[in-house]
């Protein structure tokens, strides 16, 4: 007779959570992608991929990194439709994330990245509703910066779904903050035009409003997703509102700069293969 499926897994969770956990972490650390996680689960079971998420992430607080915010995933219709989605998602924000502008990504960190263009929040005071809304990101942020999200995913090709890109954290990789902050007062974000250019040719262009409708609206939507998990957003949290635009792949040597009307450019460079490594990864703290 056929033994009954294991319940509970080493750290108390399903153990398909755990498997897929651990398939996305050894895929992370030895920088080798693996299959799609999304075979674990039924189909576009997207709590259990929120499952995966938050095991990783407690692994990695408990492994002594800083959480510095979160991001939203999946904003832009242009990302959906290259990636095959049709819904935001959310992952988290660590402080060794975070590159300076102008910095350059060192070779060997990320498997498979791709860089895309966003107006980034940071915020003044907590938002603790589950039914938050625009007005009240507007009055809870502290000021804007235009940004820079590296995506990776540690699937291999990019074979995602729903599933796959929540669980491997939304794919996230680095981010990098321009360095002027901008009040939200005289913005208006739904209009705001994004341009981002590698190697000086453009290869995305976006407007605020192709963030679902506005920056403030995702953050919104995103505040209310937290809090309803009892993981609210907090005052001094980055929130990166997603992307404006298309993504653009990334390959070694490879500059991007993103220039958003009323919030300023913000750069990075991708180490040619060979250069040394420089310290550019360590985030300054906020």
């Amino acid at each position: 007779m056929t033994s009954p499926p294991e319940r509970v897994g080493p750290d108390g969770a399903d153990p398909r959570v755990v498997r897929a956990a651990d398939t996305l972490a050894e895929a992370s650390r030895t920088a080798m992608p693996c299959a799609p996680v999304r075979t674990l689960f039924a189909e576009g079971d997207v709590d259990a991929a929120y499952e995966v998420q938050r095991l990783n992430v407690r692994r990695a607080l408990d492994g002594g990194r800083r959480l510095t915010g979160r991001k939203i995933g999946l904003t832009s219709p242009a990302v959906q439709r290259q990636l095959g989605v049709d819904q935001p998602d959310f992952g988290a924000l660590f402080a060794d994330m975070e590159i300076r502008d102008g910095g350059r990504v060192p070779t060997g960190v990320l498997l498979q990245p791709k860089v895309e263009a966003e107006v980034a929040f940071v915020l003044g005071a907590d938002l603790p509703a589950s039914d938050c809304t625009a007005a009240g990101v507007l009055r809870a942020t502290e000021y804007a910066l235009p940004a820079l999200e590296i995506v990776d995913s540690r699937v291999a090709g990019w074979d995602i779904s729903i599933v796959d890109t929540v669980a491997d954290n939304a794919s996230s990789g680095l981010y990098v903050l321009g360095r002027t902050p901008v009040p939200l007062g005289g913005l208006d974000l739904p209009t705001l035009t994004m341009t981002m250019t590698r190697g000086g040719e453009e290869v995305s262009r976006g407007t605020g409003a192709d963030c679902l409708g506005s920056p403030l609206e995702a953050a919104a939507w995103l505040a209310s997703a937290l809090a309803a998990v009892g993981d609210p957003l907090c005052a001094g949290d980055v929130v990166l509102t997603g992307a404006l635009g298309p993504m653009a792949p990334a390959a070694p040597g490879d500059r991007f700069r993103t220039d958003i009307d009323g919030l300023g450019s913000v750069q990075v460079e991708f180490a040619a293969e060979g250069t040394a490594n420089a310290a550019a990864t360590e985030g300054e703290s906020r």
